[in-house]
Order: C-alpha cells, then sequence, then structure tokens
C-alpha cells in the first residue's frame, strides 16, 4: 500500500476490526471479566502467550520489552495488525501474530485495553534534574504533548509513553528516524526528522521518568 490511497485502506481495515460490533474487554482500568458474559478468553490466552514477555500485568523487566499495561486497544490492534502483516519487522511478535485472526487481533487488542498503567520500581538514584529540565524543552519544541497528551498517557491509535521503557522508547525513536520503523502516519518521522540522536535518548530518558505518571496511573 502507497501513498494516500493506501493509508486509507490501512486506517479502513483497522477501524473495521476495532470495530465495537465484536468488542469484547472493558475500559482501562477495568475488570477483564463480566458476570454476564463470563471470563474474557482473551485474558486466559494473553496468559499463556504473551505474559512470558511481557508479563503477566502487562509490564515486565525483560530488555526491550514494551510496557503494555495502561495502552490503548486501538494502539494495540494497529500494532498487532503490522506485525500480522509483517510490515513491523521483529520475528517474535511475526510468530505470534502471523496466525491470528481478525477476532483475535481485535480480543488480544481489547483486553490488552483493559490493563491499567503499571509504573517500573522506583531507581535508585533520583532522575537527573538537568537532563528531565532539557527532555521538558525538547517535548515543549517538538510538539510531542500535542499527540501523546499532556499526561503523556496517549489516546486511539497514539501510545502512552508515560513510564515506558527508557531502552524501548530509545530504541522506538531512532527507529523512526532511520524509518525502520513503520508509523500509523508519518507524523513520527516528521516530528522527529530533525531531533539529533543525543535530544532522543533525552526524550526517551524524560518520558520513561515523566513526573505526571504517577499521577497519571491512579486514574
Amino acid at each position: 500500500m502507497k501513498g494516500l490511497a493506501g493509508l486509507a485502506l490501512f486506517t479502513a481495515t483497522l477501524l473495521a476490526l476495532a470495530s465495537p460490533a465484536g468488542a469484547q474487554g472493558t475500559p482501562r482500568g477495568g475488570n477483564a471479566t463480566s458476570p454476564a458474559a463470563g471470563p474474557n478468553p482473551y485474558a486466559q490466552r494473553f496468559a499463556t502467550l504473551c505474559a512470558a514477555c511481557h508479563g503477566a500485568n502487562g509490564r515486565s523487566d525483560m530488555p526491550g520489552t514494551p510496557a503494555l499495561a495502561g495502552q490503548h486497544s486501538f494502539y494495540a490492534i494497529t500494532q498487532l495488525f503490522l506485525f500480522r502483516e509483517r510490515r513491523r519487522s521483529n520475528e517474535a511478535m511475526t510468530a505470534v501474530a502471523k496466525p491470528m485472526s481478525d477476532a483475535d487481533l481485535q480480543g488480544f487488542a481489547n483486553f490488552i485495553g483493559t490493563l491499567p498503567p503499571v509504573l517500573a520500581p522506583p531507581p535508585a538514584t533520583p532522575p537527573d534534574a538537568a537532563r528531565m529540565k532539557k527532555g521538558a524543552e525538547l517535548a515543549q519544541q517538538h510538539k510531542c504533548l500535542f499527540c501523546h497528551g499532556a499526561d503523556f498517557a496517549g489516546g486511539q491509535q497514539v501510545p502512552r509513553i508515560a513510564g515506558q521503557r527508557e531502552d524501548y522508547l530509545q530504541m522506538t525513536l531512532r527507529g523512526f528516524k532511520s524509518g525502520e520503523r513503520p508509523g500509523y502516519t508519518m507524523a513520527m518521522g516528521e516530528a522527529v526528522n530533525r531531533v539529533t540522536p543525543d535530544e532522543l535518548d533525552t526524550l526517551a530518558y524524560y518520558a520513561a521518568r515523566f513526573p505526571g505518571a504517577v499521577a497519571a496511573s491512579d486514574k
């Protein structure tokens, strides 16, 4: 798929997959089970298929593995779709997503959307104040808050980055800059185009330690 026509088709496909008509799960922070509908089958499938890497609560200590806790279902289904269609390069995730039906993509994404944010344990040393200040300035300068929100909680197809793993954020930002990481739109590639690698690392440092992450996780 290329150009605007390809993007329109991609968007329409994702909207169809994410349609509430077949939705399972509850809003973020809710219970993954319903007395009327019974247990969500994707809760058990997540525990069996995903938790070994991503953690039972959506956050693991495995290097380079993103926290899924607190992510939006539309963002989750977008990424699963990209992995299934091999538009994102990750052999492990491609192997997981390849056999998934459209209903599976929706079911897993909706379950992920129920996982509340989970923060990493506080570091042994407090954040570097100068680097945090620089990160905040860069976030304002490059309009990170415009899409990711003032609390960095994201929304719809925009991921939550507050409290995300620093190594994963660093890898992702560099991937957008190099073009190795595909985006839902061209927005991220354009946003990081004029940001230096050192500045990208500072943004990753800042977002991983975002001062509003604790308050946001209590919502």
